[in-house]
């Protein structure tokens, strides 16, 4: 009964987490293609759609191909062409690897919170591009960061409470790092159609290193509240879980000739009748 809703819930999922927006923002102009020919919107709206599409289904073998089937079918109701094999072959990986993650992530927090890590971080820098004035575009970006930041470890410590605090340190840096990987992947979307490969993997590398400095340089300061709020969000949601039930004792369904030794089963034995000899047969003796 559950994948009656789930499915459902799974394919909308994939389209409103990777999709939606860039869709919504192009109805005016009579734009119709659901998934449009970019690769940072392939790459980043793929992975993001099968990361949530994943966490809904829970199941690998289900998750998978069915993410994989949603793509190639929106790729071919929107009018793309099939011969463009390169562009679809980055959605259907990209949505594959995501739904992989978003089920295993059901298993394990820890793995739902690296899975989150790069879609938020996507999400978290979209408004740079919308602001022009930097006040605003500091403290509107600088809180999405730190909500992002927060929300990832809150996410790991979800199942084993704090003793999955010691990823917050590699959380906390692949979080930084997917920064770098949204601008990469946006250098390779923007570069020419002549440019070589090389140097095209070039500027994507320069863009991924140089991305760490203005995003510690701005929002480090978010960053440092980020930890802090996530501090009291687990300390709450721990004290909020009920207590958890005491061991069971191995010795509740067994008597107590379980727990004595051989040697005292003596203990729990009938004694025996005495019978006293008569007076007579004393005297006669």
């Amino acid at each position: 009964m559950r994948y009656l809703w789930s499915i459902p819930a799974a394919v909308a999922a994939w389209f409103v987490a990777g999709f939606s927006a860039t869709y919504l923002r192009g109805l005016p102009e009579g734009a119709t293609m659901f998934v449009p020919q970019r690769v940072d919107l392939l790459v980043l709206g793929g992975f993001a759609g099968g990361v949530l599409a994943g966490l809904l289904v829970t199941r690998v073998r289900i998750t998978v191909p069915l993410v994989v089937a949603v793509g190639a079918g929106l790729w071919w109701l929107t009018g793309n062409d099939w011969s463009d094999r390169s562009q679809l072959t980055t959605l259907l990986v990209a949505s594959a690897v995501g739904g992989l993650f978003g089920a295993l992530g059901t298993r394990s927090s820890v793995v739902a919170a690296f899975a989150l890590a790069l879609p938020i971080a996507w999400y978290a820098v979209r408004p740079a591009n919308q602001l022009d004035e930097w006040r605003w575009l500091w403290q509107l970006n600088g809180l999405l960061v730190a909500v992002g930041l927060a929300l990832v470890l809150y996410v790991a410590c979800w199942r084993r409470g704090w003793r999955s605090a010691y990823f917050w340190v590699p959380l906390a840096g692949f979080y930084l790092a997917s920064f770098g990987i949204v601008n990469a992947i946006r250098v390779v979307d923007r570069a020419p159609a002549a440019q070589s490969a090389n140097d095209t993997a070039d500027a994507a590398t320069d863009a991924f290193f140089q991305s760490f400095e203005p995003v510690l340089r701005e929002y480090g300061v978010w960053l440092v509240l980020a930890v802090l709020l996530a501090i009291p969000m687990v300390v709450l949601k721990l004290r909020a879980l009920p207590p958890p039930p005491p061991p069971p004792d191995p010795y509740a369904n067994k008597s107590n000739d379980a727990v004595l030794s051989d040697d005292l089963d003596w203990i729990d034995r009938d004694e025996p009748r005495r019978r006293l000899l008569a007076r007579r047969q004393e005297q006669a003796s």
